[in-house]
């Protein structure tokens, strides 16, 4: 069972490279035109980063409780200090760019979405420049408000769905510490259910699940996850979060892949927990996670973030360029070949290039003004740990 106490975590690094590369290879087949179940679902990756997302949180929490305690409100703003520049330099960066190559990536969408017979993309979603859009994601508040929860050519409506997880984290803790993890996360999925009924009653559709209330159950999976740790019975909580996980809200959740998300979350609670499965699924268990913690995983993890954000703004021209070039001459499964082996390592480069020029300056930024609030409330600030995703 991991070590609460250490900051590392063994198959961590790699659930977030598979996560990276799941979203990645998914809209690689679905804009080359290839159908290939579940692989072919980004929606899933995305599912499994905010797991990581949950976890995360709470094994932070715990490494940093006893000296930064959570009924001070300082606690609060030091870690959402942490979290805005973890997210914010680099969206900021790649936001520029798209809002630049908007129209250019547009034209690149229309050619794949003629191609293939699909609806086009709506125009918004890469023209609009407007002021308005512009605040609302630079303030992270556009996952708030339908019109604007889609609208650049980034897969950025998930970074505004985090940031309302932040928001509302400090509040989630207190009340486990006040109660416990099983009452405390069955009362903050029901009133996300309410909401999400609340929602469709006023007819208010996100395009996109950028709304907390619409994915809080699979952060909530995460959470208990890292909150059953030190239990000696984890039965309850694993039971809790695969009910959890069977919500279908939050996406166009099908049997299939609510099964797969089934998986997920039982898979994850098996590759933390593995010292307390018997025989060989524990051996197995642990054959995979100490695979996941290699030196490959240990670095696609840490470029995970960049990994994500960017690889749209080249897959589009790319795959824009093999179907313009090729057209029907490639069969689907050579088209994604071909539009796979230049986007992967084209994207892989561009996210260390950004990783070491950006995100680390970024967070050295944010331990710098993490280290100001400290002198200035007077308690130390607890000094490098473990980079979340």
């Amino acid at each position: 069972m991991t070590d609460i106490r250490s900051s590392r975590i063994e198959c961590l690094d790699g659930l977030r490279a598979l996560a990276a590369i799941w979203v990645l290879v998914g809209h690689c087949l679905l804009l080359t035109g290839w159908r290939v179940p579940i692989v072919g679902e980004p929606d899933l990756g995305v599912d499994l980063f905010i797991m990581l997302s949950g976890f995360l949180m709470v094994f932070h929490y715990q490494l940093r409780q006893d000296k930064e305690p959570w009924q001070r409100p300082e606690t609060w703003l030091k870690f959402w200090t942490r979290r805005y520049f973890r997210i914010a330099p680099l969206f900021y960066v790649m936001l520029l760019l798209a809002l630049v190559l908007g129209p250019y990536l547009y034209d690149c969408r229309m050619i794949i979405d003629d191609f293939l017979s699909r609806s086009h993309q709506a125009p918004e979603r890469y023209l609009d420049g407007g002021w308005k859009n512009i605040v609302a994601h630079l303030t992270f508040l556009f996952g708030l408000v339908p019109d604007f929860a889609y609208r650049t050519p980034l897969p950025d409506w998930s970074l505004g769905l985090e940031m309302q997880f932040y928001a509302a984290f400090p509040a989630i803790m207190l009340l486990v510490r006040r109660f416990d993890w099983i009452r405390s996360a069955g009362l903050v999925a029901a009133v996300g259910c309410i909401i999400v009924f609340a929602l469709g009653r006023l007819s208010i559709h996100f395009p996109m699940p950028s709304f907390l209330a619409l994915k809080m159950q699979i952060f909530l999976c995460g959470m208990l996850l890292a909150g059953v740790v030190h239990q000696s019975q984890p039965r309850p909580y694993l039971a809790l979060a695969l009910l959890l996980a069977a919500l279908p809200f939050g996406g166009d959740y099908g049997l299939e892949k609510l099964l797969v998300r089934e998986v997920l979350v039982a898979g994850f609670f098996a590759l933390v927990l593995y010292r307390m499965l018997p025989g060989a699924a524990g051996t197995l268990a642990r054959a995979i996670a100490m695979t996941l913690s290699n030196r490959f995983f240990h670095l696609m993890g840490e470029l995970s973030f960049s990994i994500y954000l960017i690889h749209l703004l080249v897959l589009q021209p790319v795959a824009a360029f093999v179907i313009s070039q090729y057209g029907h001459g490639l069969a689907a499964p050579l088209r994604f070949a071909i539009v796979v082996a230049v986007v992967l390592p084209t994207v892989t480069l561009l996210s260390w290039i950004t990783y070491n020029l950006i995100e680390v300056p970024g967070q050295k930024a944010g331990r710098f003004v993490v280290r100001r609030f400290g002198r200035k409330g007077g308690a130390p600030a607890l000094e490098s740990v473990k980079r979340s995703a």
